[in-house]
């Protein structure tokens, strides 16, 4: 059963629903219109994606356990925006096929079930876009990640329909299946819910905040990176995720 949400909020959401994600609206994919970034970790997906690849019989990698990576941002956050673009992409192209990721959302939840989000009800409205993109490619981190990364590069425009539209163009997302997601009544901050409670479960409240195997690694906080013993770029992370990875 989904969560029963205060009135002004659903009032809310379908407003912004009507103004910004016409249902109307389909976007197909033209092929080649990818950021060199995002282009970067689809090729990466594609050579080595646990996926779609079968492990041959008696390979090394086929009884290894994937390590969990998991960021957790805010739609609507700068620190978001530099975590995702100058870590977390950079690191997922080249580790892409030995993590298990998830991104997750920062917010409170009160106790009438009401959401809030540190930027407003349209940062909530980001997150529920994002949220969607996931849960339409659950397995593919490649699209989603990608997607939300290119919402986040120009996160003081969220949700502008053109934003999203855009978007969800570069990233192969039809947008109908988008915003059928976002305006099923209820969905959408079903999933933003579970989002911000798994975040608070985890004891994240600084967006953003980077985990591996259940242990924060690094914080982006404040225009700093914070709390990142081990280091904050992309190489740092990628050889913890191999020694754990070769560990297994």
């Amino acid at each position: 059963m989904g969560t029963s949400y205060p009135s002004h909020w659903r009032r809310f959401l379908f407003l912004l629903l009507f103004l910004i994600l016409p249902a109307y609206v389909v976007i197909k994919l033209l092929p080649f219109n990818f950021s060199s970034q995002s282009q970067r970790l689809e090729e990466a997906s594609a050579q080595s994606s646990p996926v779609s690849a079968s492990p041959v019989a008696g390979s090394s990698n086929s009884n290894r356990t994937l390590i969990p990576v998991e960021a957790h941002i805010m739609s609507k956050c700068p620190d978001a925006r530099d975590c995702l673009r100058d870590l977390v992409v950079p690191a997922m192209e080249k580790m892409v096929d030995k993590v298990d990721f998830n991104l997750s959302f920062i917010g409170s939840v009160d106790n009438n079930d009401t959401i809030h989000c540190k930027h407003g009800p349209t940062e909530c409205l980001g997150n529920m876009i994002s949220l969607c993109a996931i849960e339409l490619y659950p397995t593919n981190p490649v699209i989603y990640l990608g997607f939300t990364t290119c919402l986040i590069l120009s996160y003081a425009k969220i949700p502008a329909r053109e934003l999203v539209e855009s978007c969800a163009l570069e990233h192969g997302i039809a947008f109908e299946d988008l915003n059928g997601c976002v305006s099923e009544e209820g969905k959408g901050l079903d999933l933003l819910k579970a989002s911000v409670e798994r975040s608070e479960g985890a004891g994240v409240k600084r967006s953003c905040t980077v985990r591996v195997d259940g242990k924060q690694w690094c914080v982006r906080d404040g225009g700093e990176w914070k709390n990142c013993e081990n280091g904050s770029d992309p190489k740092s992370l990628i050889d913890e995720v191999e020694r754990l990875y070769n560990q297994g």
